[in-house]
């Protein structure tokens, strides 16, 4: 069994269902945006939203990731930067509840949060403070974070600190640890083409895009997108959303479909894929039950609100898997 630690942005996702998208319009917030706010901004919506119901977690694409793997029962650590408060304290109980090594530095600013507005009809709407997130720099790295682990799980986000994200590769590569790199979000990828062009070529070894990512990442359709990612790192791997996903390592090309669910929320579906597939992986499984695990814990978290999934969802998960196991015995 594989050990998989985790760099990203550590934030602790508010989720708010709101009763109508007139709220949006109050804080000039575009349907379905991720909008990066200040303290100022970030409070306002707090408290404009204080009437809806709201439920906390930890957050951060990475960290969800992260989160996952833990709830697997797979041994996981994660490196963030939070503030000295009660909000850092919920979000370092909270990763270490789901069993997680946390490697986390404490700011005098105040930690990150991602208010998420949920629309009637689940569309969600981000209202994100990073606050202490940001503050993580290539110098609070320290090689004995690393010791132990067999793979390095990073947010694209990350790239818009390039001395951070590469110090993290470098140590990975100095103790041969693979790399994996989620693609974080299209408009990232148009805006660090070069800087993710660049790591890519140089250090990943697992690449996860959405068809939105891989688009903007190589100008190219799903399928031959897939073909250009693959060739630059030794899995590639490309979510086509309610069509599934596709995996290519070398001359190996897989198609997985999607589970029936009855969606309610897409907050997570990404990042609780590359838990799923992460942990195959690391469990030395076939890329195709990899691939099939990604889909199990996407599908069930998109049927919950936000990107966490109470107990009684991952008894019903961990079922699955033993079965899809079984069958492919």
């Amino acid at each position: 069994m594989k050990q998989i630690l985790g760099i990203g942005n550590a934030l602790v996702d508010v989720m708010t269902r709101i009763d109508s998208d007139n709220v949006l319009q109050d804080f000039s917030l575009p349907k379905g945006s991720m909008q990066l706010v200040d303290h100022e901004k970030s409070a306002q919506v707090k408290l404009g939203t204080d009437k809806f119901q709201k439920s906390l977690a930890s957050g951060g694409s990475a960290a969800n990731t992260i989160h996952g793997l833990g709830m697997l029962g797979l041994p996981a650590g994660f490196i963030g930067s939070i503030g000295n408060d009660k909000t850092g304290d919920f979000f370092e109980n909270d990763m270490k509840s789901a069993g997680i090594s946390t490697f986390l530095i404490r700011r005098e600013s105040v930690t990150g949060t991602a208010v998420a507005l949920i629309s009637p009809d689940s569309e969600r709407t981000f209202a994100t403070h990073l606050g202490a997130a940001t503050e993580l720099i290539a110098e609070d790295l320290k090689s004995d974070f690393f010791s132990g682990y067999d793979i390095l799980y990073l947010e694209g986000y990350l790239i818009f600190n390039r001395p951070l994200i590469e110090e993290a590769c470098k140590i990975a590569r100095s103790k041969k640890i693979k790399v994996a790199l989620d693609l974080a979000s299209y408009n990232v990828v148009e805006a660090k083409l070069q800087d993710f062009k660049d790591i890519v070529e140089n250090y990943t070894d697992i690449i996860f895009a959405n068809e939105e990512e891989a688009r903007a990442f190589t100008g190219k359709e799903p399928e031959e997108a897939l073909g250009i990612l693959s060739e630059m790192c030794d899995i590639a791997v490309v979510k086509t959303g309610s069509e599934g996903s596709m995996i290519k390592r070398g001359e190996e090309i897989i198609k997985i479909g999607t589970i029936k669910v009855t969606p309610k929320d897409t907050t997570g579906a990404g990042d609780l894929y590359a838990s799923g597939f992460l942990y195959g992986l690391a469990m030395d499984y076939s890329l195709e039950i990899c691939g099939l695990l990604g889909s199990v814990l996407a599908g069930n978290v998109i049927e919950a609100i936000g990107a966490k999934m109470n107990s009684v969802t991952w008894v019903r998960i961990k079922n699955t898997i033993d079965k899809i196991l079984m069958d492919n015995k």
